[in-house]
């Protein structure tokens, strides 16, 4: 068997206070769909927590209208430290969370009515796609672009749907490709522009010269979540001018403030490992097992690109369908390839939180 990488399961968010950014998710990104809540301590976390063991409560939220979910992480042990220095474009790490949204005209207008701190006006991109920039009340960075597919037909008042990718920020976009393009297999490149003009001239440091690669999957994702992740894209972004840059959790810990990692289902994590490792990216974490994490379980590995950024894999083992029903399916013996049926997962959403 080979690896199979399914689509970005989530994107971990580090905050302050779960419950008060949990809600403002659900309010505006429509994530209101609770897969599993859990406190408890990070042991194998330790090498990024300052090799200590720290302690977390953690609540993955999914878009029932398809996408990439949040896990949005609060340290328990410890207070969430901000970045000693405001990041700017070009520094390495996560910089930028896309939502995909039906309707990028009308979901401006629902964040003009809301007053929420909108970042720029509605532009195209250098593909001619409408977008946008919005930031949350923690002064993260959301891109919201038109969605390229859809899992269901919900409505929400933003219109958006979950992740549909990252923009990230590297030192070499040639040595970074080896992990994004060549394992991850983000194969086609939408544009390779060098461009000081966009939305992004409202971030700091926005003005400056960078060069921006857009990558997108040819291949339609397989295995038992691909459908409800939908396809995906990873920009990856390189200042041109790279003695002003740093990496964007310099002298903190997994966990803190911001965009802490980029996650990926995935099914035969074994073959990924040796395709990983083969490459020049081993694993820094894995669970090596099952990973109970109250709700659901499965096996779970972190690797880092080529600038330090967290990847994390994950290998879902059992998940709830229908809490109330004690419904919980186990995915270990199911064809790796396959789909799970929409009507199954339709079920999910019945967890949601208002």
């Amino acid at each position: 068997m080979s690896k199979i990488i399914c689509g970005i399961q989530q994107l971990g968010i580090g905050v302050p206070d779960v419950e008060k950014i949990w809600s403002w998710y659900r309010k505006n990104f429509g994530m209101n769909v609770k897969v599993f809540s859990e406190a408890a301590d990070a042991p194998l976390m330790i090498d990024y927590t300052g090799n200590k063991v720290q302690s977390r409560t953690a609540t993955l939220a999914l878009n029932m209208n398809g996408g990439g979910g949040f896990e949005i992480w609060q340290y328990t042990s410890r207070n969430t430290e901000k970045p000693s220095f405001t990041p700017q474009l070009g520094d390495f790490g996560i910089f930028i969370g896309k939502i995909k949204s039906r309707d990028v005209e009308k979901s401006y207008r629902y964040y003009q009515k809301n007053q929420c701190n909108l970042l720029s006006n509605i532009e195209k991109t250098p593909e001619g796609k409408k977008h946008f920039l919005i930031s949350d009340p923690n002064g993260n960075y959301f891109e919201i672009v038109e969605g390229l597919d859809w899992f269901f037909s919900e409505q929400n008042a933003s219109f958006t749907g979950g992740v549909s990718g990252a923009v990230i920020g590297v030192s070499n976009i040639e040595k970074a490709l080896k992990l994004y393009r060549d394992i991850l297999n983000y194969d086609i490149v939408v544009y390779d522009v060098t461009d000081t003009f966009s939305v992004y001239q409202s971030l700091p440091s926005g003005s400056q010269k960078v060069r921006r690669v857009l990558l997108r999957h040819s291949q339609i994702r397989k295995g038992p979540f691909a459908q409800m992740l939908g396809s995906t894209e990873i920009e990856l972004i390189q200042s041109l001018e790279p003695e002003k840059h740093r990496n964007i959790f310099e002298n903190r810990f997994w966990g803190d403030w911001g965009f802490i990692h980029l996650c990926f289902d995935v099914r035969n994590m074994d073959d990924l490992q040796k395709e990983l490792s083969e490459n020049g990216f081993p694993f820094t974490v894995d669970s090596g097992s099952t990973f109970d994490m109250g709700e659901a379980s499965g096996r779970f590995a972190y690797v880092e690109d080529s600038d330090g950024t967290l990847i994390e894999f994950v290998e879902t083992h059992k998940v709830p369908i229908m809490k109330k029903w004690n419904w919980y399916l186990n995915l270990k013996n199911r064809n790796p390839e396959k789909h799970l049926p929409k009507w199954m997962l339709k079920f999910m959403g019945m967890n949601k939180v208002k």
